[in-house]
């Protein structure tokens, strides 16, 4: 903390200046009474101290200014510019809490507005690490980058730290006068000329304000924009069935999958849930187990398409031609002929559907038109799997609003709303394309924004409120079933953020509240018990949506398919897989994630496939002119294999510069191309520039080069030889010069299902925050200098307009024949007693004789001083770090310890209890993240572990086993289940 932050009000003291003439020494107590007597030295007082502020002697000497700097030097670094009685050591020291050992509380993080349950690790009152709930059904246990990056974003620099005037700093007390004359005149009027502007939310404590507050101003009107919103999900209901109602898929039931251009794998308030179920009726060990199948059809590449068994890429504009050959061929019409499916293609797959029954599921994706929807559920209907493998219940985040973003900006130009509240949405970066949303709020009289950052529709406001982090909030949130949990803060508001339902609660004329009270008040029907056990379970119980039986119309609720595709290229609008629609764009962990299929970080590029680009002969990197609808943008270009022929896909999330991280993104805007809600564009025109622009991938190899790395066979194929991995494989040999190593006790090995692994890259994120790894950069990236201890290759099998999409983990191998070990001259790099590859920062001199010897390539070597250790320089996010993890220098080689403070943490315990670890004691990072339980880890000498079981399955292989490195990881092979009449049975690809 070395000054009063800018955003404080009043000169800032350069408190660091002071404390180096403490340390200094002499005379300079006349100095020290001469500052505390000044004026700016009372603000001070007044920002930093306010409980004390009132106590505050009218005369202040320098014993006063003394005790409040030693206050204040006790948060530098972690509470950096927040307020001091927010982070201060323990007076009386809580009996549950033992320094250095964690504590876990449930809470529910926020998904698009659907809640997922988390459980959050706090040292000493910091959250440290996010996992999944396993109580809870939206997560099971498992988590995603997003969630993981919840602790950097809470500690993170750039957040909005006070309240805002006029883009100068103000106390919430002048905040709460402007609001009480708002609420005067919005009483007087019973609101008119007000709006609320909200985001995506299922709060049903919010719901319950913002109806009161219809109640107390019949005239007020509240508007909804969410810039990743799904609204035909809703129109199809009302048409089909006469109410609004969502679909609730079972893919634990599933054997016959169809996707229409849905990536359920990826994207969606219920993904993970999907993942699990999906990955355990893939999951083979003997030669009579059964397996579902999956065709997918899909506009852009997807995680869900790569898991496909057979899968299809067409334009967006046909996906509605083909649900409507879908259509006719189940219920026996004929197809239309300018289907782009072929019709032996179809054929096999209407009598694969058929054949499933009740068991098979057809979903289409939420971004689709209605009559996608429509004939999607037609088509479950037909097959009886209506009410089995999908369920219809009511909306979670149905909350009944007056209109859109577009509605509201038409309102205030016709002068019928002149004040506008906005509750966390960020309007102005994310407004429709042809909606000048900035004219539209800069005539307003009173513009107020809520939000975490101060991005672009703050800037423009004449109020900013600074909001409360998840972590540091109490709230309530629904999952994508409906099932209800709470949301409890760990950790006070480090910046004195407010949440949500302080804000609404403001609007209704309650100036002096409470955020727990808030909540509870809503929950008043939970006794004092029920209401712990739900904070503790981190769910309400028995409180998901029934489901909603429905008679599916003949006719799909006169729908019908839009014309024929127009000429041009299609556009196809995607959210971010980390970014979302930008509001993450501060957070470095995402921001440096690579992308599963492009493998680009620090950007976006426009993507396109290999036939369009050999058309308009364009390069990866080369700047394309997109242009539609009267507007254009300039992207850099990037080749994919896979995608659909003249479509070119565009990403939200980029083109922010609001923040410092944001700032060092590259990469276009995609918002100022999309009209209204819309998902896709026709009829778009791509002009090559003459320039190339910076694209950072990690990944510019993706061929296997004649060896075994990913052994994939189809299903036939293990049935017929279970031990397909070995076949053609080049033989492992026996001798080696290295020592053999001993193991009394534990071995720790670690198996990865190829089969189960989707590419989601979760387990790489969950790695990065339980390590402290540290983010590089874009230009450091760019030199591939990345940090990450973990990767995940993207093959590609076949050719490059239909590959087969192949993923591969790839964690330290941790060798019993290490080449890493000796040739290390300082012995920094040892084998344990317990079979793990360990690395010894202190001994490190960053040699990386190590690194050229491992034909792995998983060790990672510091180049720089990525991480701060200047005590004075330090700042809140610091906070982030896992204390049992050491924070590394530069100049030290990085690598993989398979979580070894995780193991040492339960030894302990074990030894306490005299007793030996149990198998499934130890989980680490990657493998507690993992949504499809690919990695399973454990100790090699029970011969009754699972992961013993998994090593012994016979599929399972080494990695460049033929080097004689004799790895303790190793990776059970890729089995797919296509269709023997689209493919010949049993055959396998070529790598």
């Amino acid at each position: 903390m070395s000054a009063i932050a800018d955003d404080r009000p009043g000169p800032a003291i350069d408190i660091e200046a002071l404390r180096k003439r403490l340390a200094r020494g002499g005379e300079i107590w006349r100095s020290l009474d001469e500052i505390a007597g000044t004026a700016e030295f009372r603000r001070f007082v007044e920002a930093e101290f306010p409980a004390i502020a009132e106590r505050l002697p009218a005369k202040p000497n320098r014993r006063t200014l003394l005790k409040l700097m030693g206050a204040s030097l006790s948060l530098a670094g972690l509470a950096a510019c927040s307020r001091a009685e927010s982070i201060v050591p323990y007076v009386r020291q809580p009996e549950i809490l033992i320094p250095g050992k964690p504590i876990y509380y449930a809470t529910t993080l926020s998904s698009d507005g659907f809640g997922i349950g988390a459980i959050v690790e706090s040292h000493e009152g910091r959250p440290t690490k996010v996992e999944g709930n396993p109580d809870h059904p939206a997560s099971r246990g498992a988590t995603d980058a997003v969630m993981q990056a919840a602790v950097l974003t809470l500690f993170d620099p750039d957040r909005s730290r006070t309240p805002l005037k006029d883009g100068e700093p103000a106390s919430y007390g002048d905040f709460l006068k402007d609001m009480a004359a708002l609420v005067s005149r919005w009483a007087a009027s019973q609101g008119q000329g007000g709006a609320l502007l909200v985001e995506a939310t299922t709060s049903p404590t919010a719901a319950a304000q913002i109806d009161a507050l219809r109640v107390r101003y019949p005239k007020l009107k509240i508007y909804r924009h969410d810039p990743l919103a799904t609204p035909a999900t809703e129109a199809v209901s009302r048409a089909l069935f006469g109410s609004p109602l969502t679909p609730v898929y079972r893919f634990d039931r599933a054997e016959m999958i169809l996707s229409l251009d849905a990536d359920f794998l990826g994207e969606g308030p219920g993904r993970l849930a999907y993942v699990r179920d999906f990955a355990a009726r893939r999951r083979v060990r003997d030669p009579s187990d059964r397996m579902s199948r999956l065709y997918a059809m899909e506009s852009t590449p997807t995680i869900t398409g790569a898991a496909a068994d057979h899968r299809l890429a067409i334009k967006p504009s046909e996906v509605e031609a083909v649900a409507a050959g879908l259509n006719a061929a189940l219920t026996g019409e004929a197809g239309d002929s300018r289907s782009p499916i072929d019709q032996v293609w179809m054929t096999a797959l209407v009598d694969d559907l058929r054949a499933a029954g009740r068991n098979a599921l057809v979903i289409s994706g939420a971004h689709q038109g209605a009559f996608v929807q429509a004939a999607a559920l037609s088509a479950n209907a037909k097959l009886g799997a209506l009410g089995n493998t999908v369920g219809l219940i009511e909306p979670p985040d149905a909350l009944q609003v007056d209109g859109d973003v577009a509605a509201l900006c038409e309102a205030i130009g016709d002068g019928g709303i002149d004040s506008v509240v906005v509750l966390g949405a960020n309007p102005l970066h994310t407004a429709p394309a042809g909606l000048d949303a900035h004219k539209a709020f800069s005539s307003l009289k009173l513009l107020v924004h809520y939000g975490l950052y101060r991005d672009e529709t703050a800037f423009l406001a004449h109020w900013h409120v600074p909001a409360a982090h998840e972590l540091e909030s109490w709230s309530d949130i629904r999952a994508y079933d409906g099932t209800r949990s709470l949301v409890q803060p760990l950790i006070k508001p480090l910046y004195d953020g407010k949440t949500t339902h302080e804000l609404l609660a403001v609007l209704g004329g309650q100036f002096q509240t409470d955020p727990l009270a808030l909540v509870r008040q809503h929950w008043a029907a939970l006794d004092d018990d029920a209401w712990k056990k739900a904070l503790r379970d981190g769910i309400v119980p028995d409180s998901a949506a029934k489901p909603v039986p429905v008679t599916m119309p003949s006719n799909l609720g006169g729908l019908s398919p839009a014309a024929n595709a127009t000429d041009g290229i299609d556009i196809r609008f995607v959210p971010d897989p980390w970014l979302r629609d930008g509001r993450f764009a501060n957070a470095s962990w995402l921001q440096e994630l690579p992308r599963p299929l492009t493998k680009i970080v620090w950007g976006n590029a426009a993507l396109i496939s290999p036939a369009t680009a050999e058309r308009l002969k364009i390069e990866n990197g080369r700047v394309i002119n997109v242009a539609s609808n009267g507007t254009s943008v300039d992207a850099p270009a990037w080749i994919v294999s896979g995608h659909p022929d003249e479509t070119v896909t565009l990403s939200f999330g980029f083109g922010r510069k609001a923040g410092s991280v944001a700032a060092l993104s590259e990469g276009h805007d995609a918002f100022l191309l999309r009209s209204a809600a819309e998902w896709m564009a026709t009829g778009a025109a791509i002009t090559p520039r003459e320039n190339s622009a910076r694209v950072i991938s990690t990944q510019h190899h993706q061929a296997m080069e004649g060896r075994a790395i990913v052994r994939h066979a189809s299903l036939e194929a293990f049935r017929r030889d279970p031990r397909f991995v070995r076949k053609d494989a080049p033989p492992s040999p026996k001798e080696s010069l290295y020592p053999d190593w001993p193991y009394d006790r534990e071995a720790w090995a670690m198996a990865i299902d190829l089969s189960a692994c989707i590419g989601c890259m979760a387990c790489v994120s969950a790695c990065q925050a339980e390590n402290n790894i540290a983010t590089v950069g874009p230009e450091e990236c760019e030199r591939g200098h990345e940090m990450h201890w973990l990767r995940v290759d993207r093959y590609y099998a076949g050719p490059l307009d239909a590959p087969e999409t192949l993923f591969q983990p790839v964690p330290c191998m941790h060798c019993e024949k290490a080449p890493c070990e000796v040739v290390c001259p300082v012995n920094a790099t040892v084998h344990t007693h317990d079979g793990l590859n360990a690395q010894v920062y202190n001994r490190c001199i960053g040699t990386r004789y190590c690194s050229q010897n491992c034909p792995y390539k998983v060790r990672r070597f510091n180049f720089l001083e990525h991480q701060s250790f200047d005590k004075d320089e330090a700042g809140p996010e610091q906070g982030v770090h896992n204390p049992n993890v050491s924070v590394r220098s530069r100049g030290v080689m990085e690598k993989c310890t398979y979580c070894v403070q995780r193991i040492s943490a339960k030894r302990i315990q074990a030894q306490i209890e005299n007793r030996d670890i149990a198998d499934g004691e130890v989980v680490t990072a990657c493998q507690q993240a993992c949504p499809t339980q690919a990695i399973t880890f454990g100790d090699r000498n029970r011969k009754d572990a699972k992961v013993v079981r998994e090593k012994s399955a016979p599929q399972n292989y080494a990695l460049l086993e033929e080097l004689n490195t004799r790895p303790r990881t190793s990776y059970l092979g890729k089995i797919s289940n296509p269709n023997g009449r689209l493919a010949k049975p049993g055959e396998a690809t070529d790598g």
